[in-house]
């Protein structure tokens, strides 16, 4: 893959014509060439030789440097004395704006993260703002140790001396070699919203995420399900695959990839019932599809391109209404599910239907009583039969020919009633559609996927098939620690030693701190984001006695503006006045959290247990039934997994006044957290 449109060593360029050097520029662009870019680009290679023949140093310079997690290019890039400088130039701007300041922080953020070669360099990035009056700069690392500088601001006359008083200061006596540095290794793990933006415009997988010689990968898991959906097409066979992993391994971002991979031919659909999760990525994907339309001349509106979207990725609860119009089923009527007894229409109807459907979160499917009582009392459609994962397999056993169904499948993550988990899936396989091919991971089978329970019911079924590659091993949220859903599974199961020793190995690279006063987790948060990284406020769905800290969940969040807009809109996670709960962030990760810790779940030290209550009219319940406190044990293992750099956890002082926020009801939960070696603020 060609990495840049243009590198040579500093004296190449200089010796290099304009016209040279633009000619490489243009045979590498892979789009029109418009007059504003070329016009970009003179102005670059000017300035850029007006620096390098008065600085007079042996280095390497690049041009339009790609940083697939971000679908973007570098300007400039110059590796001097073994220091990486990103330049972003805004030619003719006469000022320095904060998102041009953003972009190129995230430049070198993207560098030192994911960029192999450049783990261990000093990056400096600069803004070049050509026409700008000069500003004083501090030649200073960003708030981590980790040989960033904060962006520093030049225009095409204060660029040179701004590099010389860097390359003064900075004598790292480390040399670059460009060919290594150009094609270095680049293992990024981007956020759901970024990897689905990458794929839909046409990204690759191994652009966008680690690509490792792991049969674990996402790329190998991707390669099977595909594998599998070609053989069942040749075949003329149906065939169904369960994907495992660990949370933030990659699950979605697999069926997202298969989606796009196949819309081009055969219909495929991603769905999922996590409706936060497809309102926010329907949102993202029609932003770029409506920009990216724009950047060629193209008009693309709005609601056409959440229309384009939408063919992909629906709300399984959509697809389900959509699927019981289209095959025309009975109103307060017995619904037939014998294959050989649908009628003939319904078959027809059912031509239309995709081919291939991934469904994520495929644990979190309604049970049959909550689907039935759910379309009796919204649909007026009474004794509906099926689980919802019954009759999404139903609904694709219609076609004549073949069909493909991919279960991603999360361990131990149901946090509402009537989630029915894997059993139900593999039940309605083993007496309904026997002649279904079964894919599983060899995961599937642990006791957090159908309490153990999955051998067992697939012990008599011939046309079952153990695969590892559909297992993903590796967290790919959070880059700096990998293993954190194992501290937290550690914390949630009361293993504090294992837990202590889990922390001390990931505290170095991810941050985790405590604190009881919610003014310093939010100056915590602050402080730990660059450039365009996120951050926003957690809370678990039972935390109804946070009201006294302005945090009240009644109250819900806009979560498409509080995912995807910027600081200066009030609904934004960046604000810190609205709360996402389990519901709304499950599926979704932010780079930086602050989880709120209410009554609900508290740590009794005594007993050395979880205690799990509701809030009623005005006193907490003990919540009795295991059902609910699974649910809840599961709530709190989303929260406290969605951060991909660091947390801070804030456990409330209480009021001894207040009989609802007693200090007992906090005190137990905020000392058993620091029994773990957590950082305290």
């Amino acid at each position: 893959m060609k990495r840049c449109f243009y590198d040579a060593p500093i004296k190449g360029f200089l010796d290099q014509s304009v016209e040279e050097i633009m000619g490489v520029l243009s045979k590498d662009n892979t789009f029109d060439l418009a007059l504003e870019q070329r016009d970009a680009w003179l102005e670059e290679i000017g300035v850029m030789k007006n620096v390098l023949c008065v600085l007079d140093v042996q280095g390497h310079i690049i041009f339009e440097y790609t940083i697939p997690r971000l679908g973007k290019r570098i300007d400039v890039t110059l590796l001097v004395n073994g220091i990486v400088f990103c330049l972003e130039f805004k030619a003719e701007e006469d000022c320095f704006n904060a998102n041009d300041k953003e972009q190129v922080w995230d430049y070198a953020l993207d560098l030192k993260n994911f960029h192999e070669e450049s783990a261990n360099l000093t990056i400096v990035p600069i803004l070049v703002a050509t026409e700008a009056e000069s500003i004083d700069n501090e030649l200073v690392f960003s708030c981590y140790d980790d040989k960033v500088y904060e962006p520093l601001f030049a225009n095409s006359k204060t660029l040179l001396p701004l590099i010389l008083s860097v390359l003064e200061k900075e004598s790292s006596g480390k040399t670059i070699n460009p060919q290594d540095w150009v094609y270095s290794r680049y293992l990024p793990t981007p956020t759901i919203i970024q990897a689905a933006s990458a794929l839909y415009m046409n990204h690759s997988v191994e652009d966008i995420t680690k690509h490792e010689a792991d049969k674990a990968g996402i790329d190998s898991c991707t390669k099977f399900i595909l594998d599998v959906i070609r053989e069942s097409k040749d075949k003329k066979q149906k065939s169904i695959c369960f994907v495992t992993g660990v949370p933030g391994a990659g699950k979605t971002l697999v069926g997202l990839n298969v989606a796009i991979q196949q819309e081009q031919g055969d219909l495929a659909v991603y769905l999922s019932g996590n409706g936060p999760l497809v309102k926010v990525l329907t949102e993202a994907l029609a932003r770029d599809k409506v920009a990216k339309e724009k950047a060629k001349g193209i008009r693309c509106t709005k609601t056409e391109a959440e229309r384009q979207v939408s063919r992909f990725i629906q709300i399984i609860h959509r697809y389900r209404d959509n699927m019981l119009a289209k095959l025309k089923l009975p109103i307060n009527g017995e619904i037939e599910i014998d294959p050989n007894k649908v009628s003939s229409a319904a078959k027809n109807n059912a031509a239309e239907v995709e081919n291939v459907a991934i469904f994520d979160e495929a644990q979190r499917m309604w049970d049959m009583r909550h689907l039935s009582a759910w379309l009796a009392r919204k649909k007026g459609i009474a004794n509906f039969p099926m689980s919802e994962g019954e009759f999404l397999i139903w609904s694709l056993d219609q076609h004549k020919d073949w069909a493909t169904i991919v279960c991603l499948v999360g361990g131990g993550q149901e946090i509402n009633s009537g989630e029915g988990g894997i059993g139900l899936w593999i039940q309605a396989l083993n007496e309904t559609f026997p002649d279904w091919e079964i894919y599983i991971s060899n995961n599937l089978t642990d006791k957090e996927y159908a309490e153990g329970n999955v051998g067992e019911l697939l012990a008599d079924n011939t046309h079952t098939h153990t695969c590892t590659d559909l297992h993903l091993a590796v967290s790919q949220r959070s880059f700096r620690a990998e293993t954190l859903s194992l501290f937290v599974h550690q914390l949630l199961d009361k293993d504090v030693e294992a837990a202590r020793k889990t922390y001390e190995q990931i505290s170095e690279r991810y941050p985790i701190a405590l604190t009881r006063d919610l003014a310093k987790a939010k100056e915590w948060l602050r402080d730990h984001a660059r450039g365009s990284e996120r951050y926003g406020m957690l809370v678990s769905s039972k935390a109804f006695r946070l009201k006294p800290l302005a945090i009240d969940i009644r109250s819900q969040a806009d979560i498409v503006p509080w995912f995807l807009n910027p600081i200066t809109d009030i609904r934004s996670s960046l604000f810190l006045e609205d709360v996402a709960t389990e519901f709304d962030i499950q599926g979704l990760e932010l780079d930086w959290t602050c989880l709120v810790w209410d009554g609900d779940f508290r740590f009794d030290l005594k007993g050395k247990r979880w205690q799990h209550f509701n809030f009623r009219s005005d006193r907490w319940q003990n919540i009795n039934q295991e059902e609910g406190r699974a649910y809840q044990l599961n709530a709190y293992r989303v929260l406290l997994t969605r951060a991909r750099q660091g947390m801070v956890i804030c456990v409330p002082e209480g009021n001894p006044a207040d009989d609802t926020r007693k200090p007992e009801f906090y005190d137990g939960t905020y000392e058993y957290l620091k029994s773990l070696g957590v950082t305290v603020l």
